[in-house]
């Protein structure tokens, strides 16, 4: 009865189909962006296999259902054998190969390359995911079946087919998106707001006047969150920024207003505007409106440079947005953050318009990652004409960012996709591990606006269409970070540059999506001129901030 169970779910296994996963698998063995290690490797290589496996399958439905003429028997096993041993002998090539492959790119990004490839580890973990994944398979196949045969009994078969598989497919949305994704989305919202430690598991709050949150603050410092306290509480005072340039200095001025401040996006940023307004913001020289990443962090590589070169005249702003991991939040709150960006952007913008030009800060907007989309998505064009920013400075910005692929599309012929070149610069420059937007053929005009990406970046350049077409900057030389062994194969491709996504966080400063300060300090010059600073300065600064990825530069 249990033998009987288990043939009837797992089916008889197609030679031809788990060949062609095999070659799926050994395409996955190939470098992407980001090294992965033999765990990684294994789930990897077992996913693929599974959709090499699905798309024999489908190949082969449709092939029957297009009534195609078959092989002989012997002429098909003949083929099948040769075939078996062509894909095993390249297998086993891949195999042998991916160990100088992964690195490689590992030596590239400075890390210690591995001792061994582990190939029992990386087998048999893709062995066990090829079978969790074939298991599912099969009880779709079945759950198919089951509502195929119901049709059977009021309709034609080829109707009942298309039906069945319609049937299927809503079922499997609903349950997904209807039950068990919004309970996961809530579970993982709540968890991140206990997480953050709000209210009465807050740390006592500050108690000089000029900080949010103190007792003169108009921010309830309990309902800010772990990200927000910390971004207030942290980075460089006036003592630390005069120690630095040897000259008097003020204390830098951050606002951050937590998601539980308020209940609406424009409340929230009517209550920044608030504070502004309260710690004398707009009576510095320069003002930055912040889009802070999924969980409301703020990146201390980033803020505490542009504080340090303008001698502390400057204020920065922010408005959480979610409690969500960047990834989790940029599939699931999406439209939260843009929300958030676009009434904090339209507040803050609307009331600096209303003061003498000669007597207000010079205004930029900024973001990383998430924030660096939201950001983009709130300055639009009718901003831009109306009073126009000053410039602004956007990092890692997600694929998605219709802004961002604008602007790449606009690329010189000839420039590369992970660093282009837009007219004569004299607008839009690009940063990177390897260049800070210094140079440009043209002088900087009365906007400045500065992309910084890394070219190992997949958050930056995970394409959805690498499920059939190489991606843009496969068709480039590789960038110095990059393997020169990238190989480009349908589906496979798509899902190494997905679990690149997931990986990009936990690579070296300079890499990925770690990015530090001393990549963002030349291009924050760029940006914001301050006053007297030259590439002396930047050197200095660089030094002074080089304690590692996310440590900021405050002592």
């Amino acid at each position: 009865m249990t033998k009987r169970f288990f043939s009837r779910l797992l089916g008889p296994i197609s030679v031809p189909c788990l060949l062609l996963g095999l070659v799926f698998f050994a395409a996955s063995l190939t470098p992407s962006l980001i090294p992965r290690g033999p765990e990684v490797q294994g789930v990897l290589g077992g996913l693929v296999t599974a959709l090499g496996y699905l798309s024999g399958k489908i190949v082969g439905l449709v092939a029957r259902a297009a009534d195609l003429p078959r092989l002989p028997r012997a002429l098909a096993r003949i083929l099948t054998w040769v075939f078996s041993a062509v894909i095993i002998a390249l297998f086993l090539w891949v195999l042998a190969y991916s160990l100088t492959w992964q690195n490689d790119l590992r030596l590239k990004m400075q890390m210690a390359p591995a001792d061994a490839l582990q190939i029992v580890r990386i087998v048999t973990i893709a062995i066990a995911t090829f079978a969790v994944a074939f298991g599912l398979g099969r009880l779709v196949a079945s759950l198919f079946r089951l509502i195929r045969g119901q049709f059977y009994r009021v309709m034609p078969p080829r109707r009942a087919n298309v039906l069945g598989v319609i049937a299927v497919v809503l079922i499997l949305f609903l349950v997904t998106r209807d039950g068990i994704l919004d309970r996961v989305v809530t579970a993982l919202d709540e968890s991140y707001e206990a997480a953050q430690a709000l209210f009465d598991d807050a740390p006592p709050p500050p108690t000089e006047p000029r900080m949010t949150g103190s007792a003169a603050s108009l921010v309830d410092w309990t309902a800010i969150g772990k990200p927000g306290r910390e971004f207030i509480t942290s980075g460089p005072d006036a003592k630390d920024i005069a120690a630095f340039s040897g000259r008097p200095a003020l204390d830098p001025i951050r606002v951050y207003v937590g998601r539980a401040n308020a209940e609406s996006p424009r409340d929230r940023a009517e209550l920044a505007l608030a504070e502004l307004r309260r710690l004398g913001a707009f009576d510095r020289a320069v003002l930055i409106i912040a889009s802070p990443t999924g969980t409301g962090w703020m990146d201390p590589g980033s803020h505490d440079p542009v504080e340090y070169m303008h001698n502390g005249d400057i204020a920065t702003v922010a408005v959480q947005y979610s409690y969500l991991q960047s990834p989790l939040a940029l599939l699931l709150e999406t439209n939260t953050g843009l929300e958030q960006a676009i009434a904090l952007q339209d507040v803050v913008h609307g009331y600096w318009k209303t003061l003498p030009e000669d007597a207000r800060p010079r205004l930029y907007v900024h973001g990383l990652s998430l924030g660096a989309w939201s950001s983009m998505y709130a300055t639009n064009i009718f901003r831009l004409l109306d009073d126009p920013i000053d410039g602004a400075f956007w990092v890692g910005p997600p694929f998605p960012s219709s802004f961002w692929n604008y602007v790449q599309n606009q690329r010189n012929p000839g420039s590369p996709w992970v660093l282009p070149q837009i007219g004569d610069g004299s607008l839009v420059r690009y940063a990177s591990r390897t260049s800070d937007a210094s140079a440009a053929p043209a002088d900087w005009g009365p906007m400045r606006i500065v992309i910084l990406q890394y070219s190992s970046d997949p958050i930056v350049f995970y394409d959805p269409r690498s499920l059939w077409r190489p991606p843009e900057w496969m068709r480039d030389p590789a960038a110095d970070d990059m393997s020169e062994h990238l190989f480009f194969m349908p589906i496979v491709t798509q899902f190494q540059l997905a679990l690149d996504l997931a990986l990009s966080f936990g690579s070296p400063p300079g890499y990925g999506h770690a990015y530090y300060a001393q990549s963002y300090i030349v291009p924050w010059a760029q940006v914001t001129d301050p006053l007297g600073w030259t590439s002396d300065a930047s050197d200095l600064l660089k030094a002074h901030c080089d304690n590692g990825f996310q440590n900021g530069c405050s002592e």
